[in-house]
C-alpha cells in the first residue's frame, strides 16, 4: 500500500477515535470530546490495577457497565469504571473516553463522597489531561482518605515527574514500593533511576518488574521498557530481542512494533523500518509515531509530505477536541517547521510543566530561532540530573558550539556518543522517549 493511501487511512482512523465512543452508560447521552493529551514517559498503567491492553480494558468496561445496569448504587463499581475509561484513553488516545471517566467518577463521589477510589481516578483523569497540579491535589486527598492505597502514590509519582519535582516523585515511588511492590512501582522506579543517569539501577528495577509480571500485558510492557533502555544505550540487538519478547507476549503491541522500527532504522535496515512504521501508523497514528515515520522516509530519500499532512490533520482534530500538546508541537516545529512557533509552544509547555524534556524543547527551539545565548541555561537544566540521553546532550553540544564554547561542546558531543553510539541527528524523534 502506498504511503499516501496509508496516511489517508490513518486520518480516518484518528477521526473515528475522536468521534466514536465506547458503549454508553445507562441513561447517558454522547458527550463532547474533552481536552486530552498523553504524557510521555515509560510508566505503566495509572495504578497497576487496571488491565493494560485495549481488549482487556474493553472487557472490563463491558463487565462494569453490565453490573451497573443491575446495581446502579455501587459506588466502587462506578470508580472502577472511571479508572478503566482513563486507562482506555491512555492506551488508545481516544478523548471520548475522558468525559465517560469524568461522569463515572462523579457518580461514585455523589454516592459516596470522598471515597479514595474515585479520588484516585479523578487524579489520574487530571493527569491524563495534563493538569498535573490538579492531579497532585486530588491524589493527596486520596492518600489522606486511604494512606495504604498505592494508586494515589502512582499518580503522585507520575505528576511530580511531569512537573519536574523529581525528589517528590521518588518519595512517592518509595511509598508505593512499601505499600505494594510490583510492576507499577518497579517500572516507575526504573524511570526515576534512568533520569539520574543510573542505567544499571534502571535495568535492575525493570528485571524485578518482569519477574513480578504474570499477565501478558505486563510482560509485554516490561520487555518493551527493557528494549527502550537498551535502544537508548545503543544496544540495537538487545533492544530488538526485548521488543521481540514483548510481541511474543502480546502480538501486535504497538509500542514494541514502533521500537522494532526504531532499532531497524538506527541499524540501517531502512526498508524494514519503513514497513514497520507504516503498520504502526496505520493502527495508531499518534504524533510521535507519525513524526518518526516521516523522519525515516526523509532520511531514505523519500517524500514525507503525506505524513506531515496526517500530522496536521491530527493536530486540527485534537485542537478541535480541546487538546493542548505544546511539547509535541515545540519539537516538531523546531526540527521540521517554524522555529518561532516552536519557541511559543515550548515556552507554554515549560511554564506548565518545567521538566527535563520541556527544558530541552525550549532550549532547542530558542537555538533554532537564532537565540542560542538564551537557550544555553535551558540546555543545562535539561541535562542537570545526569540523564544519559543522547538527544539532550547533542542539543547542548550544538548550543554550546553556537555560543563559542568549543571545548565544552566537544565534551558534550563525546558524552552524547558514549550515551548512545547508535544515535543519529538525522532521526531526532527516534531518540525521544515515546
Amino acid at each position: 500500500m502506498k504511503t499516501s493511501t496509508k496516511a489517508g487511512i490513518a486520518v480516518l482512523a484518528l477521526a473515528g477515535a475522536l468521534t466514536a465512543g465506547a458503549a454508553l452508560l445507562p441513561g447517558e447521552q454522547p458527550p463532547s470530546p474533552p481536552a486530552v493529551a498523553l504524557a510521555r514517559g515509560p510508566v505503566s498503567g495509572v495504578s497497576g490495577e487496571v488491565p493494560g491492553s485495549a481488549a482487556s480494558v474493553r472487557e472490563t468496561i463491558d463487565a462494569l457497565t453490565g453490573r451497573l445496569r443491575r446495581l446502579p448504587g455501587d459506588d466502587q463499581a462506578w470508580a472502577s469504571l472511571g479508572a478503566a475509561y482513563v486507562q482506555q484513553a491512555r492506551i488508545t488516545a481516544d478523548p471520548s473516553s475522558y468525559p465517560k471517566a469524568e461522569q463515572a467518577l462523579a457518580r461514585s463521589i455523589a454516592l459516596n463522597p470522598g471515597n479514595f477510589a474515585a479520588l484516585t481516578g479523578q487524579a489520574a483523569l487530571a493527569a491524563g489531561r495534563h493538569d498535573f497540579t490538579e492531579a497532585v491535589r486530588l491524589a493527596r486527598l486520596s492518600a489522606e482518605a486511604n494512606p495504604h492505597g498505592p494508586g494515589a502514590q502512582a499518580v503522585l509519582a507520575d505528576a511530580y515527574t511531569q512537573l519536574g519535582r523529581y525528589d517528590e516523585a521518588e518519595r512517592a515511588i518509595d511509598r508505593m514500593m512499601g505499600l505494594r511492590p510490583g510492576v507499577a512501582s518497579f517500572t516507575r522506579a526504573a524511570y526515576a533511576a534512568e533520569l539520574r543517569g543510573d542505567r544499571a539501577g534502571a535495568r535492575r528495577m525493570l528485571e524485578r518488574a518482569l519477574g513480578d509480571a504474570f499477565s501478558p500485558d505486563d510482560i509485554a510492557y516490561c520487555h518493551y521498557a527493557l528494549g527502550e533502555l537498551a535502544l537508548h544505550s545503543g544496544d540495537l540487538a538487545g533492544a530488538s530481542e526485548q521488543y521481540r519478547l514483548a510481541l511474543r507476549a502480546t502480538p501486535g503491541f504497538a509500542p514494541a512494533l514502533a521500537g522494532t522500527a526504531r532499532a531497524a532504522a538506527f541499524g540501517g535496515r531502512t526498508a524494514e523500518a519503513l514497513d514497520l512504521y507504516a503498520t504502526v501508523v496505520e493502527r495508531l497514528p499518534l504524533p510521535q509515531y507519525v513524526i518518526e515515520y516521516a523522519e525515516v522516509i526523509r532520511a531514505s530519500g523519500g517524500d514525507p509530505s503525506g505524513q506531515w499532512t496526517l500530522l496536521r490533520a491530527q493536530r486540527d482534530l485534537m485542537t478541535g477536541a480541546g487538546v493542548r500538546d505544546d511539547l509535541t508541537w515545540a519539537e516538531y516545529e523546531a526540527d521540521h517547521g517554524s522555529p518561532a512557533k516552536a519557541v511559543s509552544h515550548a515556552r507554554a509547555e515549560y511554564a506548565r510543566n518545567p521538566n527535563l524534556v520541556a527544558a530541552d524543547a525550549l532550549a532547542w527551539a530558542l537555538h533554532r530561532d537564532g537565540r542560542s545565548e538564551e537557550a544555553l541555561p535551558y540546555a543545562r537544566k535539561a541535562t542537570a540530573t545526569g540523564w544519559r540521553n543522547a538527544l539532550l546532550l547533542h542539543h547542548r553540544a550544538e548550543i554550546e558550539r553556537a555560543v563559542g564554547l568549543t571545548g565544552r561542546a566537544g565534551r558534550s558531543a563525546a558524552e552524547a556518543r558514549r550515551a548512545n553510539p547508535a544515535f543519529s541527528p538525522r532521526l531526532p524523534a527516534l531518540a525521544r522517549f515515546s
